[in-house]
């Protein structure tokens, strides 16, 4: 495992907790319209991809593909996105994005869907 990854497991567990109070599901994300998709597929490619690689291989932040995220609770994961990670590069997005709207982010980015050019 990369170190980029190993200094997220401790913060990813602390999290953990946090995001069960949250308890989010996936079952809201059907009801993101197309248009909204294309826009969260477009944050992803290029203000995610800024940090992470623009193919999302890693770069100032960790890599971000499916053999890896899928290896991590979608929650916390989620958690991740709104909160940010404290004392490093990764901001929170809570302000932008809605927890439905995270929710589908983190699904295509665990079942690779930036191989499937959704990303």
């Amino acid at each position: 495992m990369s170190n980029k990854i190993c200094w997220l497991l401790p913060l990813m567990l602390s999290i953990s907790a946090v995001a069960n109070a949250f308890a989010p599901t996936t079952a809201g994300a059907e009801t993101l319209s197309r248009q909204r998709k294309v826009e969260l597929t477009n944050l992803v490619r290029h203000d995610c991809g800024s940090c992470h690689g623009m193919t999302l291989k890693g770069g100032l932040g960790s890599p971000l593909l499916p053999e890896i995220m899928a290896t991590y609770d979608a929650d916390v994961l989620t958690e991740i996105i709104l909160e940010g990670v404290p004392g490093t590069p990764m901001p929170p997005w809570r302000e932008l994005l809605t927890i439905e709207e995270t929710q589908w982010v983190v699904e295509q980015l665990q079942t690779g869907a930036h191989k499937r050019g959704n990303f």
